[in-house]
């Protein structure tokens, strides 16, 4: 089984998830960025991971699918969605997950198996500009505002969780 997981990232904590997975996975398993071209045809199993940024994905996540949509489709799939909404309990399901849910509605790709796992919080690593909006947002839903500290919040038990239903499905 030749399994192709590709990541979407902006501080690391996607690849980061994404590089545990393909440690958990039988096969033979090739893990890379994101990008538009990438030829996937010789994988029998692709996996998708991508980070939301003030409620969006990366542009690239789009351009991907919707120019291999029909080769998705034929094949044995995987999303999974990671952002700092999944932290809180009840927005951390793919059906509760508004940015998710939304994504999952408007695209034609029907992944197999979607997961949504909480991110980190890498204030030292953010611009200023980032790291003031994204300290708003936190005193507003009630996370961490010390713009010193790295936070993850990333529940790997769940992580290894969608591990094993992903080997369920081959």
């Amino acid at each position: 089984m030749k399994t192709l997981i590709l990541y979407s990232s902006r501080e690391g904590q996607t690849k980061k998830i994404a590089e545990y997975i393909a440690t958990q996975l039988r096969g033979e398993v090739k893990i890379e960025a994101l990008t538009i071209d990438l030829d996937i045809s010789n994988a029998d199993r692709v996996i998708i991971g991508a980070s939301i940024r003030y409620g969006h994905f990366n542009k690239v996540l789009d351009k991907f699918i919707k120019k291999q949509t029909a080769l998705l489709n034929q094949k044995t799939t995987a999303f999974f969605a990671v952002n700092l909404t999944a932290r809180k309990a009840g927005k951390d399901t793919p059906e509760t997950n508004i940015y998710t849910r939304k994504f999952l509605q408007r695209i034609s790709w029907q992944p197999h198996l979607v997961a949504v796992f909480a991110g980190a919080l890498f204030y030292p690593r953010y611009s200023f500009f980032d790291r003031v909006m994204i300290r708003l947002i936190m005193k507003i839903t009630g996370g961490e505002t010390d713009t010193s500290k790295e936070v993850e919040y990333t529940d790997w038990d769940k992580v290894k969780s969608f591990v094993g239903k992903i080997e369920e499905l081959n």
